[in-house]
């Protein structure tokens, strides 16, 4: 297995470019990111004594000199820990103290947080960027080959999860993960040198380096970074680098397709669309694939992959709400909560296995020994697999609730809340009740202000079973969502509390 990525595509395509900054037009060719990365290596080994294992944080937006601090720690063996920019003192501190980094490299709008770290955690600091920072280090640091020295099973990184059930957990991928999870993005993808993607997603989410990231990189393709998601910006630049795959949730394709620029952009060197977190409404599919655009919806997560299912583009209409199949080196199967496998259309916990599994939560046993069972990854997500093998996300185990002794599956309630013509967005979640035990709280986001709660009673009525509609309507100007475009449920609770 190589896992000497850039050395390869030095030799093989040395002035093809690699990354681009989509904002500053800055690119790096696969021989210059080979270059930096060792040069990277050299700096980094030199002056903070960083070696295998060691752990280096990064507190900072999408940058180039992130990819190229990413590819020096591998040269290293060293193991890089992403941190959310958007986080908290405390939160931030709960990861340096669970993770011991022996450096973390910043911008300087995070020195503050940085600055204040508890005194039981004290790293060595390094501005990413400016005066005296990992970028200008690496102009005057020898650029000789740093021996690429580690092997398959070595963590390449640790992963922090949101935290939706309690403090965050550190997701330790190995290069053994990414590797396949690239084999299993290009098998269904098809990827290629030729291939170009425009990136937003945030470096410290999965999907900002592993859904097409590193899968492009391994490739020998090209990747254009932006620093936060802009409908406009995404579009134009997907059509000035011709970008042939596009990735999104569908919040963030439905901000483009509502972009004043939409319809005049030229999109034609798209192949298709992945699109993730959510089913996507089947209107918004039609107009994307009435731009010539195909869908194709997909399922992933940090702890495993995070490419695991994805369905052709041509069912994306006839198999709407599927995530389709497993991806070609992965097992999936539906357990009920005994672990027996459950037969077509029933519903239960999607488990899976394969090469490309976490190799577990840093530190955290207990949590690991709970997620991964006999080789089994316990997804937490309810899931059905209908008779001609295609799977569907129902919702998160947690997420749904018991109304009348009957489970409601929140997705379900919240496709046809969708349909109205009038609703934009959709989450529901189950609220205590003194009789039925639990009922639906729906919140809303509507495109007219003159919209009901009877009214939205009624179109369920006509779609739904009476216990699965809600009892509660509440309408907001917006939905709490996080970085990958998700909505926040845990959020939404928080508001009922």
């Amino acid at each position: 297995m190589e896992l000497d990525w850039l050395k390869r595509w030095k030799l093989y395509s040395p002035n093809n470019i690699a990354i681009k900054d989509g904002e500053t037009g800055r690119e790096f060719s696969y021989a210059k990111l080979f270059d930096l990365a060792n040069r990277g290596a050299h700096l980094l080994h030199k002056e903070f004594g960083i070696c295998k294992g060691d752990r280096v944080a990064v507190l900072a937006t999408n940058e180039l000199e992130y990819v190229f601090l990413f590819f020096a720690l591998q040269r290293l063996g060293a193991i890089m820990v992403p941190v959310n920019f958007r986080l908290t003192q405390r939160e931030v501190d709960h990861i340096m103290t669970d993770s011991s980094p022996k450096l973390i490299l910043f911008q300087e709008p995070y020195r503050e947080i940085v600055e204040n770290l508890p005194k039981t955690v004290n790293p060595a600091k390094l501005l990413l960027q400016g005066e005296n920072s990992f970028a200008t280090k690496l102009e005057t640091t020898k650029a000789s080959e740093y021996k690429f020295n580690v092997q398959e099973t070595d963590p390449v990184m640790i992963l922090y999860t949101s935290g939706t059930t309690g403090s965050p957990k550190g997701a330790i991928l190995t290069y053994k993960m990414l590797f396949w999870n690239s084999i299993n993005t290009t098998f269904r993808l098809n990827i290629s040198q030729s291939d170009c993607t425009v990136i937003f997603l945030p470096f410290f989410h999965t999907g900002g380096w592993n859904v097409l990231t590193t899968p492009f990189i391994h490739r020998g393709a090209k990747v254009v970074f932006l620093k936060k998601f802009d409908a406009e910006q995404i579009l134009s630049l997907s059509e000035q680098e011709k970008a042939t795959i596009m990735f999104g949730v569908p919040t963030t394709m439905d901000m483009m397709a509502r972009s004043a620029i939409f319809e005049k952009t030229n999109l034609q060197s798209v192949r298709y669309a992945i699109v993730g977190g959510e089913p996507m409404p089947i209107e918004l599919i039609k107009v994307w694939d009435k731009k010539g655009i195909p869908i194709r919806q997909g399922y992933g997560l940090t702890e495993f992959g995070p490419n695991v299912f994805s369905l052709n583009e041509e069912d994306a209409l006839r198999k709407i709400g599927s995530i389709g199949f497993p991806n070609f080196y992965i097992e999936a199967k539906v357990v009920d909560n005994d672990g027996r496998e459950l037969g077509d259309d029933e519903v239960g916990e999607l488990v899976l296995r394969g090469p490309m599994c976490m190799q577990g939560y840093w530190h955290n046993e207990k949590a690991t020994q709970e997620t991964i069972k006999e080789g089994w990854l316990y997804t937490g997500d309810l899931v059905r697999r209908d008779s001609e093998g295609y799977f569907y996300v129902v919702g998160r185990k947690k997420d749904m609730f018991i109304s009348g002794g009957e489970n409601v599956y929140p997705p379900e309630v919240e496709q046809i809340l969708r349909k109205h013509p009038q609703v934009l967005e959709a989450a529901v979640i189950g609220v205590p009740d003194d009789k039925w035990g639990e009922v639906g709280k729906a919140f809303v986001v509507a495109g007219n202000t003159s919209l009901t709660a009877d009214e939205l009673h009624n179109h369920c009525l006509q779609n739904l079973a009476k216990f699965k509609i809600p009892k509660h309507f509440v309408f907001l100007p917006s939905l709490p969502k996080g970085d990958s475009g998700k909505i926040l449920k845990r959020k939404l609770a928080e508001t009922t509390a």
